[in-house]
């Protein structure tokens, strides 16, 4: 019964997710907060969740859940800056990371020696 009832809960809440299902139009104007960080180097070439190499001077990035190919501007909480950049892997995988930046991408809104940055997302399509 206990297990049943874990089952019913879960659902209600999952059904209850801000996050969109579906295509990345449906995802358009989606927001959040919480830190980027950038692939290191050992990743230059290899392969991404989406099957096209990874390369440090594309603005890309990694997302949980975005669909491939969303269009996201990703703004420096701390300075303003902004950059624009296409879903193309899975991840980061670390709590509190929304998003992993190429490094082109990272650099352009923050120092690389910061290796984390408080960010703002926002999905453009």
């Amino acid at each position: 019964m206990r297990c049943l009832l874990l089952v019913v809960l879960f659902s209600i809440l999952a059904g209850c997710s801000t996050a969109p299902k579906g295509p990345a139009g449906d995802w358009a104007g989606h927001k959040e907060s919480g830190k980027a960080s950038f692939y290191a180097d050992k990743f230059q070439n290899r392969r991404t969740a989406s099957g096209e190499p990874y390369r440090h001077d594309l603005p890309t990035a990694a997302h949980k859940k975005l669909p491939f190919g969303s269009m996201v501007k990703v703004t420096n909480t701390a300075n303003g800056k902004s950059v624009v950049v296409r879903i193309n892997d899975r991840g980061p995988f670390v709590r509190g990371r929304v998003i992993d930046l190429s490094k082109t991408a990272f650099s352009r809104i923050g120092s690389l020696s910061s290796g984390l940055l408080n960010v703002r997302i926002e999905v453009l399509r």
